[in-house]
């Protein structure tokens, strides 16, 4: 029985060690996706959960932090499949921006911006772009995270900074 004992508490301790490095980067890149906390809160609940489940599968795992990103997103893309979509721009409206506060306007009107400009990206390219600026994965990173090629990532980004381009073309105009 001690033994037993022994086993569960060193996979809570690693588990908790696994939660504590990751949490705060996979929740900022689950609601880049769900724009809602809520949602965010519960899928990270869900993922770990699985994995306390099934603590072994990560002895096979070569890249934590990508499988830990790439079993987030599938758990999202699960998530969106069950339930009804909502209107991105109620959702938006609804939930804060991920941008951290301000009290200058300027900030405030540049931050609103981008973000409206990033809910505004197919989900595909917000999830690269996403990954890419915010958590430096590379493209081969994003590749194993997202479980496609990395020229499909490569692609994704340059359509998405494209779209982003485009769509803040007037913040740039303005400063010049």
């Amino acid at each position: 029985m001690g033994e037993l004992w022994s086993k569960v508490n060193t996979i809570q301790h690693n588990l908790s060690c696994v939660y504590d490095e990751h949490a705060s980067s996979l929740f900022r890149f689950i609601l880049s996706l769900t724009r809602c906390a809520i949602s965010t809160e519960d899928i990270i609940q869900e993922l770990f959960c699985r994995l306390a489940a099934n603590p072994t599968r990560l002895d096979k795992v070569s890249n934590l932090r990508s499988y830990l990103f790439r079993s987030a997103h599938r758990i999202v893309i699960d998530s969106a499949k069950k339930r009804s979509r909502l209107d991105a721009r109620e959702a938006v409206a609804h939930h804060p921006s991920p941008f951290a506060g301000t009290d200058d306007p300027d900030a405030k009107i540049f931050h609103r911006s981008v973000h409206d400009a990033l809910t505004n990206l197919p989900t595909e390219q917000r999830s690269v772009v996403y990954l890419k600026v915010w958590e430096e994965f590379t493209f081969q990173e994003i590749a194993g995270a997202l479980d496609i090629s990395p020229n499909t990532a490569a692609s994704r980004y340059r359509y998405g900074i494209a779209k982003l381009r485009e769509a803040l073309q007037f913040i740039y105009d303005e400063i010049q």
